[in-house]
Formats: structure tokens, C-alpha cells, sequence
């Protein structure tokens, strides 16, 4: 991924999202962008045409977060969007980055499995930012079981959702899910460019994926934090879920998803019964090898 590229197809994709109306400016009947001119984000934020003009040709070195905060604004960035406009502008300054240290090196230790093991009421399970399953509870392993029936032995969840047709009926809300992924692996990509594991899996579902090459020329971004999962478990059939995304600080690398039911419907009955089958049916809930 070029970085300059980068850089300018995210600010251009969101000027052109933004109508003159919305800004506050008489537009006019003869246009010939979809949203903003690119003068008009230059008056918006208090700079010159040629300024803007150079920002969006990839060029952040040296843009100031004063400037960052103003483009930031006039072009709408929600949280996500502005934190990935300042990991653009990092990874364009006079310092070359580092590459991020490798935090899963000795891999899951036998007491983090042991913790995920203690949550017996909870789907509960860890993949990396390549989007690679690196564990889970009994619980957490029976939820994802279509995922691990990738014969080529990856379990990834990226891969599994652009690649593997199952995964249109295991997630009923398929184009939302799709979206998010997309936009999550957006947001690492500008928090580690020199990440070859996922610039390399990027390379290979734009390749092998036409739906995930369009949603990537979007340049949509997000904060994967929390929200609702709807999923039609291949077992115990419909279920819808909450989850909570947490940061495993002792592995920058890893994120950990809980999901929960609301008390007294169908899915937590569901749950229950996919827990306890878990526990006796070893095909449904096969464990990792990593």
C-alpha cells in the first residue's frame, strides 16, 4: 500500500462525501465533484488552496495537529476517521517508523488460557490484528466452529468472511459485517503500515475478493469497541448477541470479544445449550493449534 495513496484517496473519498449544503455553502447548479471542491475544505480550515492541495496529493509531512484538527473538522471525521488522519500523519513524518515489535511471540501462556477457560457462560475468544483466531473458550470455539473448517487450516476471520461461502449464511447481517472488518483492517493498516502479515492479507483478499476490493477503495474507517452480532449457528440456529471488545495491554497485538444474551430470550436458552454441548461433542467446539 502506497502511503501518499493513502493519504490522498482517504481525504479525497471524505470531501467527496460532504455536500456544499451541508458545509454551509451556496453550492451552485454546475458542479463537477460529488461534495466539496477542494478550495472549500481550504477555507473551511483556515488554509491555503496550495496547502490543501499539497495534504491531498499524500503529502502530511510536517502538517501541523493544529492543521490536522481543522481539516479534521471541516471535513466531519468522526473519532475514528481523525484518529486514522493522525496515523497517517505520524507514519509521514521525518522519522522513519519503526515496526511494531511482535507481541505474540510466545504465544498463548497457560495461564491466559486458563482464564478464558474460568468464563464457562460467555462466548469469549482473541484474534490478532491479521484477523487470525489465537484463542478461546470452550464456548467461544463451539460459536466459531465454521470457522475452523477452512481446509487450508487458517483460521482467520477475514479470510473466512470474503473466501468462504458459509459465511453468508452464518452471519445473516453479512454486508454489515463485511463493512466492519474491512473498516477495522482499514484502521490497523494506518496504525502499522510496516505490518507485512496484514499488508500481505490485504494484497491477497484484494486480489481473490471483489467484494472486499470495493469496500477497501472506500477508505472507511472504525473503533471496534462494542455493538450487536447476529449469527445463525450451524447447531443451535439463530442467535443474537452483544459484545464488548477489550485491549489485552500484555499483547498490544490481541484483541479478546465477550459476547452476552439478554436474559430470558431465546439465545441465552441457545447459548446454554451450545455451552453444554460443547463439553461432550469435540467436533463441535475443536480447539486451536496455535
Amino acid at each position: 500500500m502506497d502511503h501518499r495513496t493513502a493519504v490522498s484517496d482517504f481525504l479525497r473519498t471524505r470531501r467527496d462525501r460532504i455536500t456544499p449544503e451541508q458545509a454551509g455553502i451556496i453550492g451552485g447548479s454546475r458542479r463537477r465533484v460529488p461534495g466539496l471542491r477542494r478550495e472549500e475544505v481550504a477555507m473551511l480550515a483556515g488554509v491555503s488552496v496550495e496547502y490543501y492541495a499539497r495534504m491531498e496529493r499524500g503529502d502530511l509531512a510536517g502538517v501541523s495537529a493544529e492543521v490536522l484538527d481543522s481539516v479534521a473538522q471541516a471535513l466531519r471525521l468522526d473519532e475514528a476517521e481523525r484518529d486514522h488522519l493522525d496515523d497517517l500523519a505520524r507514519a509521514a513524518g521525518p522519522r522513519p517508523m519503526r515496526r511494531r515489535k511482535k507481541a505474540c511471540e510466545k504465544g498463548v501462556t497457560p495461564a491466559f488460557q486458563r482464564f478464558l477457560d474460568a468464563v464457562t457462560g460467555a462466548p469469549v475468544w482473541v484474534r490478532d490484528r491479521r484477523m487470525d483466531f489465537v484463542a478461546a473458550n470452550a464456548l467461544g470455539r463451539a460459536l466459531y466452529v465454521p470457522l475452523f473448517e477452512d481446509p487450508s487450516g487458517r483460521a482467520n476471520t477475514a479470510r473466512f468472511t470474503f473466501l468462504d461461502p458459509a459465511a453468508r449464511l452464518f452471519f445473516p447481517d453479512w454486508e454489515a459485517n463485511a463493512d466492519g472488518i474491512v473498516a477495522t483492517m482499514r484502521t490497523y493498516a494506518g496504525q502499522n503500515p510496516l505490518d507485512k502479515g496484514l499488508t500481505d492479507l490485504i494484497g491477497e483478499l484484494v486480489t481473490r475478493s471483489d467484494a472486499f476490493r470495493q469496500r477497501w477503495s472506500v477508505h472507511d474507517v472504525r473503533h471496534h469497541r462494542a455493538g450487536a452480532k447476529r449469527i445463525h449457528h450451524p447447531v443451535v440456529g439463530d442467535l443474537e448477541l452483544s459484545y464488548e471488545a477489550m485491549d489485552l495491554p500484555a499483547n498490544p497485538d490481541w484483541f479478546m470479544f465477550a459476547y452476552t444474551a439478554e436474559p430470558g430470550s431465546p439465545t441465552e436458552e441457545r447459548i446454554r445449550l451450545l455451552g453444554s454441548l460443547a463439553v461432550t461433542d469435540q467436533d463441535i467446539s475443536p480447539r486451536s493449534t496455535t
